[in-house]
């Protein structure tokens, strides 16, 4: 079984239709979809139960969250997946033929739901295997197996988990970026501008590889992007 976890935050304009679209793209094969919520004010919950996902509850913030879902999910094969974002048609083949083939871990390439002529060629690049262009946003499968060998998320990181766990997974078995795209909402590029805002994600990603610490990545992350959802 594949496990698929959502961490969520208030989402309720967006995950009950990804959640019918994730279903839609296993073509009505069962697959265990795990929302986990960190404590949203919305309608998210109520919204994820009435499109029959599982929904747990756990302390905020996206490492703690998928770890959580992890921990309760029920798949040998744990997919993460953003709330925004959906998975190509027939994702759960090509993650278990990959995993057939002897890949531990792997993810999708991705697509905007937006044409700007930026993002497209953004999106190029998420086809090569280099860890500096792979995000939380490609989504992410990987045997449970491996995930509690490598230690799982690190939950003391607020920012980047999604890049810095990569590294780790990677000692313990082939990696493949599948030739299939995830498509994710360009909605927080739309926001704060495009430009702008592929500028600000350098600007963490540098500060990061950089080694500033996580209280000034949340601090400048909080400054410059609007309607951010970070506590």
């Amino acid at each position: 079984m594949i496990s698929i976890i959502i961490p969520v935050f208030n989402e309720d304009d967006v995950i009950a239709k990804n959640i019918l679209n994730t279903i839609a793209a296993c073509g009505g094969e069962f697959v265990e979809i795990i929302v986990v919520d960190g404590g949203s004010t919305d309608g998210t919950v109520d919204a994820a139960l009435q499109v029959g996902a599982i929904v747990v509850t756990s302390e905020k913030g996206r490492a703690r969250q998928m770890n959580y879902g992890a921990s309760v999910a029920n798949g040998e094969i744990l997919y993460f997946l953003h709330a925004d974002s959906i998975p190509p048609s027939h994702f759960h083949v090509s993650i278990l033929n990959s995993f057939n083939r002897g890949r531990l871990s792997g993810c999708f390439r991705l697509a905007f739901d937006c044409n700007h002529w930026f993002l497209k060629a953004n999106s190029w690049f998420t086809r090569f295997d280099v860890n500096a262009v792979r995000f939380g946003d490609q989504s992410l499968f990987v045997s449970k197996d491996v995930f509690n060998k490598c230690g799982r998320f690190r939950e003391d990181l607020m920012i980047m988990e999604d890049q810095e766990i990569i590294h780790r997974i990677k000692r313990y078995g082939r990696f493949e970026v599948m030739n299939d795209f995830v498509v994710t909402s360009a909605r927080k590029y739309l926001e704060n501008g495009v430009y702008r805002m592929q500028g600000i994600f350098f600007l963490i990603w540098a500060l990061y590889y950089f080694g500033y610490p996580q209280q000034h990545l949340l601090r400048v992350y909080k400054q410059l992007i609007r309607k951010h959802k970070l506590g």
